[in-house]
């Protein structure tokens, strides 16, 4: 099936790794399928895969471009009912076995969905379930050639300094606090400067399915640092802080 999108949407759908792990997450589902919200549907290819196993899906997107491709390519599909507006505010009539709310940014920092799915899991049913299911989040020590915050994509260069650290998890069932404050300790590998933090996001569909960073699935992130030395089994105390859904200009850190 051709699918008519935004040059955005058009990008998120050639990330075929996304793609497939979302596929596969839906195929797994295991609850019960009279009802699913595909929130913030895009171009609706997630709810095209809900499609065969959905009695009704609910489709909301609140860009108006994304919407009418959405609307023109699920239209000959009577169990889809594709909507344009705001996912917050928004009456829902009924509760739902199965919410699809696409987290695509790096620790949720510039994550829109947040807030959308603070206020839709209250019209999950009480055996609901969400694709994905968890965010993982983990931080690494790293000198960088760059001074301001950027991914990890058009040629970015670094030396990694440390093992990679779990640094926080969010079950998405859960109510997520968007004000986020960690004091994270992190040990050095080796002798060198350390100017900056890299973020890696992973994202946990189901039990069996985790999907590291694609293309267009949480980029890491490198945030910047002022400059020290550090030497093999040093441990660097920083204090990280951000808003989620505020962008990558609420980023904050420090040495502690």
């Amino acid at each position: 099936m051709k699918f008519k999108t935004t040059p955005y949407h058009s990008d998120l759908l050639k990330d075929t790794d996304r793609l497939a792990s979302f596929y596969n997450a839906i195929m797994e589902y295991d609850g019960n399928t009279e009802l699913a919200y595909d929130l913030g549907c895009g171009s609706g290819i997630l709810s095209y895969f809900l499609s065969s196993y959905f009695e009704e899906i609910v489709a909301l997107e609140l860009d108006f471009k994304a919407a009418k491709c959405a609307k023109e390519n699920l239209s000959d599909f009577s169990n889809i009912e594709v909507i344009n507006e705001n996912v917050i505010g928004y009456g829902f009539e009924k509760k739902a076995d199965l919410i699809v709310c696409e987290m695509m940014d790096t620790a949720l920092i510039d994550e829109e969905q947040v807030p959308v799915l603070n206020y839709a899991k209250k019209f999950l049913k009480e055996d609901g379930q969400i694709i994905p299911r968890e965010i993982i989040n983990t931080v690494e020590l790293v000198n960088l050639q760059r001074d301001n915050v950027h991914w990890d994509e058009d040629g970015a260069k670094y030396e990694v300094l440390s093992d990679a650290e779990v640094y926080s998890k969010f079950n998405l069932l859960d109510d997520i606090n968007t004000n986020f404050e960690k004091e994270i300790s992190i040990k050095s590998k080796k002798d060198g400067f350390v100017n900056g933090l890299k973020i890696t996001t992973f994202t946990k569909l189901n039990d069996n399915i985790i999907c590291g960073p694609t293309p267009m699935l949480n980029p890491p992130l490198l945030i910047p640092l002022e400059k020290r030395f550090v030497k093999g089994n040093d441990f660097i105390n920083v204090k990280l802080k951000y808003i989620m859904g505020n962008g990558i200009e609420s980023i904050q850190t420090e040495y502690l």
